[in-house]
């Protein structure tokens, strides 16, 4: 796991990407769609139209990071706004990132004792 600072906000893409879309190409689309500074720190998700994979661009202050994940099973969940950004927190990230709807997460029951 690469550890992301405190403070690092999270931006969704809302709508669907391209995902044949590079550093430079993503990085333009932060700028003019979204509004953003794509060397600000904080981290851009962009989803493909299937909605299985995830393209994350991320500035370190050393250089450009892109991450990818594609979903064996399922969907990642989505906001369904057609243009702009939406901001969420690290953790909802995490559930994202996991596949679990990340907008109302639910704790799975643990038995409290044995027996």
């Amino acid at each position: 796991m690469i550890p992301v600072p405190t403070g690092v906000r999270v931006w969704l893409a809302t709508g669907h990407t391209d995902m044949r879309k590079g550093f430079a190409s993503l990085s333009l689309q932060v700028q003019e769609v979204l509004r953003r500074d794509p060397l600000s720190g904080h981290s851009f998700c962009f989803r493909g139209r299937r909605g299985d994979l995830l393209n994350v661009i991320w500035h370190d202050g050393q250089g450009a990071c892109l991450f990818t994940k594609k979903l064996e099973r399922g969907r990642f969940i989505w906001p369904s706004l057609v243009d702009g950004a939406m901001s969420i927190s690290q953790a909802q990230m995490s559930y994202l990132l996991s596949g679990i709807d990340w907008r109302n997460p639910q704790e799975s029951w643990r038995p409290t004792s044995v027996g």
